[in-house]
């Protein structure tokens, strides 16, 4: 039995720069040494986007350090990688994303108690800037009232 990994890559900003209609987890198709470097949590999805190319889901501007140890085989540091998602889940998301203002942004990269890599996609609908203001308000109130209850 494998242990739980500690591997739990964020993206931070798309809480704060999205509302997040619903999520999906999908597998990652990885070459070479981005497993390696993706265990070492040495990976970002700081400004990154998924798209359909041929019906195929990828994600762009993803990424992953090149591994310490690999010699003249190692991979592309950001380079598009395609999602692995069933039909179905790949038809639903691309009929939604054909409405305006809707996309899909990944959310967590983790890894799965078998050992594989997984994205946590969600599709999402930019907040406007009001909305956003209204995040934050409602984030410090939490926070004062939090700070209230511990006097």
């Amino acid at each position: 039995m494998r242990q739980k990994s500690n591997v739990n890559i964020k993206n931070k900003r798309a809480w704060f720069d999205y509302e997040i209609l619903y999520k999906l987890t999908a597998g990652i198709q990885l070459f070479g040494t981005e497993i390696k470097s993706i265990r070492e949590s040495k990976a970002s999805l700081a400004d990154t986007y998924c798209a359909f190319i041929n019906h195929e889901l990828w994600v762009k501007q993803m990424h992953i350090s090149e591994y310490q140890f690999g010699s003249y085989n190692n991979h592309i540091a950001k380079r598009d990688r395609k999602l692995l998602l069933q039909k179905k889940e790949l038809r639903k998301l691309e009929r939604d994303t054909k409405e305006s203002g809707k996309t899909i942004i990944p959310l967590v990269l983790f890894i799965d108690e078998n050992g594989r890599a997984k994205l946590e996609i969600a599709l999402c609908r930019g907040k406007r800037q009001y909305d956003k203001r209204q995040t934050l308000k409602e984030k410090e109130d939490k926070r004062q009232i939090e700070r209230e209850i511990k006097k």
